[in-house]
């Protein structure tokens, strides 16, 4: 189910270190509304669904999450931030009830939106405390995927609000590799210009 590929899912740079833009960095490693929280909840909602594709796509989001961490970690490390551990901003350690615990799949598809939504208001917010172009560009790349994962959660919901057969939720699968598709397309061509 999970493939693990060397090398960063967008590149990290800084431009010089900031050890307290570091450390707000945190609460996306270990925070509320964090990578690992979303991941940890994704997992957790995949184990209690039915649906194959259901499961495929929370697998592929929380697995796309987890590499997510691995750029916030990098980017803490660089700007010269605290070690890494599961806490906040505030050194406030990291625990369960961060993870939604619903088991019908509407209830879970919904606070998987809404942590979505969480998570980019979150990235919107830091992106106004760095004035780092590098880390503008990474920060706003995250919340882009974030806006994709709450698209393909509300999608679910709908097909699930409609009746439809549980094969026909394979187009939530397709949709999500056409958005990697995408981003790496337009890199490539950012990268050429």
């Amino acid at each position: 189910m999970f493939t693990i590929v060397t090398g960063l899912l967008y590149p990290v740079y800084v431009q010089r270190s900031d050890p307290q833009f570091g450390q707000i960095m945190m609460e996306h490693y270990g925070g509320k509304d964090s990578e690992f929280s979303a991941a940890t909840q994704y997992l957790n909602h995949r184990s209690n669904l039915s649906n194959y594709y259901l499961k495929e796509l929370l697998g592929l989001i929380a697995a796309e999450e987890t590499s997510h961490m691995e750029m916030i970690a990098c980017a803490i490390k660089l700007l010269g931030g605290p070690p890494l551990s599961y806490v906040n901003s505030e050194g406030i350690p990291w625990n369960s009830d961060y993870v939604d615990q619903s088991l019908d799949p509407l209830a879970m598809l919904q606070a998987d939106a809404e942590a979505e939504i969480r998570a980019r208001a979150l990235y919107d917010r830091h992106l106004t405390l760095t004035s780092d172009p590098s880390l503008k560009q990474m920060l706003s790349f995250l919340g882009g995927r974030e806006d994709v994962h709450k698209h393909l959660f509300q999608k679910a919901q709908a097909l699930i609000l409609q009746g439809t057969k549980p094969e026909q939720f394979k187009q939530l699968i397709s949709e999500y590799k056409v958005s990697f598709y995408k981003r790496n397309s337009e890199s490539f061509l950012k990268k050429r210009h």
